[in-house]
């Protein structure tokens, strides 16, 4: 008879936290990430494994942006410096940043039902932002690459541009890496 109380209060509190779990994960939508001074949201859905900046090998007769490539976890994956791609900085100074610039650096790699092994270098990481933290900003009209998505301004007064990884992995310059 113990056992069977056991059971059940075991399942009771299995459910409660799947609850829990749900709840958590419908009010953190993005993970938010900074680079060259700008803030980015990548919705959580879109978003795989984070890993610390370490070593990568160079592909030559790439685009300044693409990094080259690295092991991360047994898998090889293209690294794309994100600053670079989307022009906010040259890349150059990205490949050998400072050491307090490279412990903050991390690679945010895409998840892998996108099924492009690839990771995106970021500067620091900002933790997790949800649609009540933020204030959608009006569209400016102006013509937008298909990954990006909304502006936001948080509390702060600090602006966050939300972009799709899904809709990233699938654009014809991301993947168009020769130079």
């Amino acid at each position: 008879m113990a056992k069977k109380e056991a059971l059940r209060e075991l399942q009771s509190r299995l459910a409660e936290r799947l609850q829990a779990a749900r709840t958590e994960a419908r009010t953190a939508n993005w993970l938010a990430v900074e680079s060259a001074g700008q803030g980015f949201l990548l919705p959580l859905s879109d978003a795989g494994e984070i890993f610390p900046f370490g070593a990568f090998v160079a592909v030559p007769h790439t685009t300044p942006w693409f990094l080259g490539v690295a092991n991360l976890r047994g898998g090889l994956h293209g690294l794309v410096d994100l600053a670079g791609f989307l022009g906010f900085r040259n890349t150059a100074a990205a490949v050998t940043p400072s050491d307090s610039l490279r412990d903050q650096a991390r690679l945010v790699a895409f998840n892998p039902m996108l099924e492009i092994n690839c990771a995106l270098l970021v500067e620091r990481l900002a933790g997790l932002r949800g649609k009540e933290q933020l204030q959608p900003e009006a569209d400016d009209g102006q013509a937008k690459p298909a990954f990006v998505g909304g502006r936001y301004r948080d509390g702060q007064g600090r602006r966050w541009q939300e972009l799709s990884l899904s809709a990233l992995a699938g654009d014809e310059a991301f993947l168009r890496i020769v130079g």
